[in-house]
């Protein structure tokens, strides 16, 4: 086995250890997650994975990129007792303990969308309703507002002007102002790029990662 396979393994095993310690069963209303089999399963930006005290899989069996099995661990580990009560979009920067990520956030999330769909906003359109993405129940002075639910109680809004002759194509990603009770900062971060290659992807299905 590789370094790299090793350190996966190991981070892997880590994370199904601290969750052994809990009962999926009694946090799956809190998490809004369905509880079937010993396992909790969880609609990950439009996919759906099960997580038990043994494996993290998706539906066809497989364990998921390094990525994926983090943020849905801490999601379970973080999950708190009750929901939160702030309400309303914020930016990445304003969410708890950001700070040393807000550069990477900026340039690898929110700019790299933005390269990605200059002049193609119809594919970004197609691309966000393959993901279910869905208008934002308020007026945005966008191109295109899209919001997704990323996770249950975890919503993302992706909002993106195009280029024009004058200026560069501009995307913002929102999250709910209470995300940073079900995720640390570097798994909002991931969840981030997570929307980048999902979006990435459902605009060329023979991408893959």
């Amino acid at each position: 086995m590789s370094r790299k396979n090793e350190a996966f393994e190991g981070t892997y095993q880590y994370y199904l250890s601290r969750m052994r310690g809990l009962s999926l069963e009694s946090i799956a209303g809190r998490l809004g997650a369905a509880f079937k089999d010993n396992h909790l399963e969880i609609p990950l930006l439009n996919s759906n994975y099960l997580v038990s005290h043994d494996e993290i899989v998706d539906t066809s069996g497989n364990r998921p990129y390094l990525d994926i099995c983090v943020i849905l661990s801490r999601y379970i580990l973080m999950c708190p007792p009750a929901a939160p009560a702030e309400s309303g979009w914020a930016n990445f920067r304003d969410l708890k303990d950001t700070a040393p990520l807000i550069g990477y956030f900026a340039k690898d999330v929110e700019q790299t969308i933005g390269r990605c769909f200059s002049g193609k906003a119809d594919d970004l359109k197609h691309a966000g309703a393959a993901l279910g993405g869905y208008p934002p129940n308020l007026d945005v002075r966008y191109d295109i507002g899209l919001c997704f639910d990323a996770l249950p109680k975890v919503p993302m809004l992706l909002l993106f002007n195009d280029e024009d002759g004058e200026f560069a194509a501009k995307t913002l990603v929102l999250f709910d102002r209470g995300t940073d009770r079900y995720l640390d900062a570097e798994c909002i971060a991931m969840l981030g790029t997570q929307l980048f290659h999902h979006l990435r992807k459902a605009n060329k299905p023979e991408t893959t990662r």
